[in-house]
């Protein structure tokens, strides 16, 4: 659609500049659950989002009606949608930056040429895999889900900017039951590559994460060293996330607020978000709001180095957008932790007497991300000389997530993000307090 006759009705009407955000979403969902296909769905929507300044003030609509005529009805809306603010903050229509990455991998159009058929074929022979393993495997679902999305985003500056990417998540859900006792596991791998879905391997790892944890039991409670899997990790961390967010920091939501420069973690330690990162959804050159994306470190050898900026709180801080401004607010796109050297099972053998990590419950009510305490329900087993002796359940883990940053000893070398685009690897920790039997 050519929006340059809207722009022109805009301006005639006193919108100072406009800004359009076209996203064109198709998505394949499939699942299938005790053998048979319970999910053959494909959703394609087309959302347009408008911005505009009357007055100095911002109004924004969203409109999927997007016939042609529509431009002076648009326009209308925004200029009633301004009228309506009350905020006083200063509102932005980006010009554009100076020069924007190619961002490689983004969209592989291998994957969306393989026909449904083969897709739903590969996620029964997931779930009859993850059934056939182990016989405790009492209910097993397998799941794909393929996403395409293509973004306009143009605005009456002369900003026109393109992205096309693609991505899809295979992975597996089990209940494993035994005497009377269950436990449930799952597991995945996101990429836009079919050749990165070996159906063993994530069969195997989600039937054995469910089954290791049958006759899981509390341990005495105490202090406890701690080595936190990847997976766990990454989760702790994408709930303390908005604490790197200029925009928490500015409404004195952060803890991290005034301690750019100072030490606030192990020396190991190194936090970076990275919109370059391939086959990630997140990836991109630019943001919502038009500024160009580059690789940013949020913490270097321990120490903050600063924040997530958008527009916004960058012009509040007399600062630059470092690219972060997606959906109206600051957000990450591929936050982690860089993985370390040390080779999990060596790092798992050098603790005497601990706990292996392997899933916290709660994230959302167990935390707070302004001050960094955490109290979470946990599960994975105990460690004793170098060896999982028992799983472990229904114990509580608790502390301060900028305290456990400080403690941390040993980072592995097996990074892997979360549903959230949020990853780690796995971390050794000096101690946690653990409350269980």
């Amino acid at each position: 659609m050519n929006f340059d006759k809207f722009f022109i009705i805009a301006k005639e009407k006193g919108l100072e500049a406009t800004q359009v955000y076209l996203e064109h979403s198709v998505q394949l969902d499939l699942e299938v659950f005790k053998g048979e296909l319970e999910k053959n769905q494909i959703a394609d929507s087309r959302v347009l989002t408008i911005q505009g300044i009357y007055q100095g003030k911002m109004g924004k609509l969203t409109t999927e009606v997007l016939d042609e005529g529509q431009e002076e009805a648009w326009a209308d809306d925004l200029i009633k949608s301004a009228s309506l603010i009350e905020s006083k903050d200063e509102v932005f229509i980006y010009e554009g930056s100076a020069h924007y990455e190619t961002v490689e991998g983004l969209r592989n159009e291998a994957i969306e040429a393989v026909d449904i058929k083969t897709k739903i074929d590969m996620v029964f022979a997931l779930d009859a895999k993850m059934r056939d393993l182990d016989e405790r495997a009492d209910l097993t679902q397998a799941f794909y889900g393929q996403s395409r999305k293509r973004v306009l985003l143009q605005n009456s500056k002369g900003l026109k900017l393109e992205k096309d990417v693609n991505s899809a998540v295979l992975g597996g859900y089990v209940v494993a039951r035994q005497d009377g006792d269950s436990r449930t596991a799952f597991d995945y791998v996101q990429s836009n590559d079919m050749a990165d879905f070996d159906l063993d391997v994530i069969a195997e790892t989600t039937v054995t994460k469910a089954v290791s944890q049958l006759g899981a039991k509390p341990v005495p409670s105490g202090t406890y060293e701690i080595l936190l899997q990847n997976t766990a990790s990454a989760s702790l961390l994408a709930a303390h996330v908005s604490m790197f967010s200029a925009e928490s920091v500015q409404k004195g939501m952060s803890k991290l607020a005034g301690k750019v420069g100072q030490s606030i973690a192990a020396e190991s330690i190194r936090i970076i978000d990275d919109p370059f990162r391939k086959k990630s959804p997140k990836s991109g050159a630019f943001d919502d709001e038009g500024v160009s994306t580059q690789p940013l470190e949020l913490i270097s050898g321990g120490v903050l180095k600063g924040y997530m900026h958008n527009l916004k709180t960058a012009r509040k801080a007399d600062a630059t957008s470092t690219g972060h401004g997606y959906r109206g607010g600051v957000s990450p796109t591929n936050f982690h932790i860089q993985a370390g050297t040390a080779d999990f099972d060596a790092t798992l053998q050098s603790i005497e007497k601990g706990l292996l990590i392997t899933d916290l419950q709660g994230t959302h009510a167990g935390t707070n991300a302004i001050s960094g305490d955490f109290s979470l329900q946990a599960s994975g087993f105990l460690i004793e000389q170098g060896k999982m002796t028992q799983p472990v359940a229904l114990i509580t883990v608790a502390g301060n997530y900028l305290d456990l940053l400080n403690d941390v000893t040993t980072l592995c070398d097996d990074l892997k993000f979360g549903f959230g685009f949020i990853g780690s690897p796995s971390l050794k920790i000096k101690s946690l307090v653990v409350s269980g039997s």
